[in-house]
Parts: C-alpha cells; sequence; structure tokens
C-alpha cells in the first residue's frame, strides 16, 4: 500500500512538472526575440519595389487605382471649368484622398448618371412619362452637384478647424521664439506639438523649405492653400518682417495678441447670435406645445358657450 501511494504521487510529480516546462516553453515562445530582430536587420535582404507593393491590401493596390483612372477619363469628357479654382478649392478642402480636379470632375459625372438612372428606373414604374422625366432630371442635377456641396462643406470645416487651433499656435511660436529658437525651429515645435489641420500645413510648409523654397514662397502658398483670413494676416507679417529686418518675437507677440482678441470678438458674435436662432425653434415647436396645454382646457368651454346661443 505503501508502495502504491509513492508511485502515485512521483507520477503527480512528474505530471506537475511537465506542465510547468510546456508552460515556461509557451511563454519564451510568445516572448519577442530582441538579438534575432537585431540580426535580421543585417543579415536578411532588403525588399523590391515590387515585393513591398504585393504587401499592401488588395483595394489599395487595385481597387483605388483603378477607381482613380476611371474617374480621371470620365473627368476629360465632363464640361469643361476653370481646373485652376478647382485645384485651389480641393486644396482648401486638404486634398481629400488625393483627388485631382479631374477626377473631381469624373466623379460628379457618375454621381450624376448614377442617382439619374436609379430615379429613372424607379420612376418609370410608378409615375407618367412627364413626372418621371422631371424626377430623372431632378436626379441628374442632384447627383451632379452633390460633389460640390460635400466640397463647400469640407472647405468650411477645415476654415473653422484652422482659426480654431491658430491663436494657440501662435502663442507657442511666440514663446518658442522668445526663448531662443529659431523661426523654423519653433514652427517645427508647434508642428510636432499637435496633429490637426494647421499643423499639417506647417509641416507641409517645413518640408517646401527644406526642398529648396524660400521661406516667402512657402508662407504665400500656406495663405493660399488654407483660405483664412487669419492665417493669411499671420504669413503677412511675418513675410514683412523678413525683409524688413524686424524682430519676429514682437510681430508674433502682436500677432499673439490680436488672434486672442478676434477668438473672443467671435465667441462675443455667437452670443449675440443666440437668441435669434432660438427664436424659430421657440416659435415653431416650444410655444404651439405651451399654447395647446394652457388653452385646451377653455375649448370646450367655449365652444360649449356659443353652442348655447
Amino acid at each position: 500500500m505503501a508502495t502504491l501511494m509513492i508511485i502515485v504521487v512521483a507520477a503527480i510529480l512528474i505530471l506537475l512538472l511537465g506542465v510547468s516546462l510546456i508552460g515556461v516553453s509557451l511563454v519564451r515562445m510568445r516572448q519577442p526575440d530582441v538579438v534575432g530582430e537585431r540580426l535580421k536587420q543585417y543579415t536578411e535582404r532588403a525588399l523590391t519595389l515590387e515585393e513591398l507593393e504585393l504587401q499592401q491590401p488588395f483595394h489599395e493596390r487595385v481597387l483605388v487605382p483603378a477607381a482613380k483612372s476611371i474617374l480621371a477619363t470620365l473627368g476629360k469628357y465632363g464640361p469643361k471649368q476653370s481646373a485652376e479654382r478647382l485645384r485651389l478649392n480641393l486644396q482648401m478642402a486638404g486634398n481629400p484622398g488625393g483627388i485631382t480636379p479631374l477626377m473631381f470632375v469624373g466623379l460628379r459625372v457618375v454621381l450624376a448618371l448614377v442617382l439619374g438612372v436609379i430615379i429613372s428606373v424607379l420612376t418609370s414604374r410608378t409615375m407618367e412619362l412627364p413626372q418621371a422625366l422631371l424626377y430623372s432630371a431632378v436626379g441628374f442635377a442632384l447627383g451632379y452637384m452633390l460633389p460640390v456641396m460635400w466640397l463647400g462643406r469640407r472647405i468650411a470645416a477645415r476654415k473653422k478647424a484652422i482659426t480654431k487651433a491658430l491663436p494657440d499656435a501662435l502663442d507657442l511660436l511666440c514663446i518658442s521664439v522668445e526663448a531662443g529658437l529659431a523661426f523654423d525651429l519653433a514652427l517645427q515645435r508647434v508642428a510636432d506639438k499637435w496633429d490637426d489641420e494647421l499643423s499639417r500645413e506647417f509641416r507641409r510648409v517645413l518640408k517646401d523649405m527644406q526642398l529648396g523654397r524660400s521661406r516667402r514662397e512657402a508662407l504665400k502658398d500656406l495663405a493660399d492653400r488654407t483660405g483664412v483670413d487669419d492665417v493669411q494676416t499671420f504669413t503677412a507679417a511675418v513675410i514683412q518682417a523678413d525683409q524688413l529686418g524686424v524682430s519676429m518675437s514682437k510681430i508674433l507677440r502682436i500677432q499673439s495678441d490680436q488672434m486672442r482678441v478676434r477668438r473672443r470678438q467671435r465667441a462675443e458674435e455667437l452670443a449675440q447670435q443666440a437668441p435669434i436662432k432660438m427664436l424659430f425653434p421657440m416659435v415653431f415647436l416650444i410655444f404651439p406645445a405651451l399654447f395647446v396645454v394652457i388653452l385646451g382646457p377653455a375649448v370646450p368651454r367655449i365652444f360649449s358657450s356659443f353652442s348655447g346661443l
């Protein structure tokens, strides 16, 4: 009996030892091999351009380029308009999706055809021919105008975001220059601090200057790309200070103070507009409900008094 107990205990200990060894091996397998990763950087060959392209998802390699090519082809047959103006509008919108002017025109044509055909198919079975043609024309026009409306809303949203972020960015830029940094390094510090539309534009300005463009040209392009009045004022002041040799810290301090004043004025303007904006919901939504609650019980008495006469 004692021998049997010893054998059972030994088997349990051996089983526990095996399970623990397996667990330790699994944990070590999950841990990254730091030495192996470092050796791979020197022993493995560099991937070719074709291999790097094949590593991308299918939609990025095939679908997106094919769609862009189709839109660009259709854009050639679309109505001609000012390509420079459209390019500037796309820049002010932040170049969403890398859309070119030709692709944008092609997108308008595609949406017009798709929406017009869908509405034509739906209305041809249930309506008469004149009404069906009218709704189809509305569908074509709506599909053609939807990209323009979307682009306008995106431009407005981007301008609002840049205007909102500019005072804080100028404060940090002014502090950095007053602390002894050069203007370019201070601009880089602001670009690294946040990740918004304004900081991306600052990064593009720095890249343009690194590629050999002058500060004046890069800042002028910044003002044209954003289309924001405050940014145009800021860039004009910096360009003038750079040309005349004025202290950059003083110019930035003045611009920072002015931007804070303008932000306060915009907030006061919105506060003054609030009562007017609240008037329409109150008249059409709140007052009718109050009238029903207050005058509702009196309506039956008024009708009964008139019926008694």
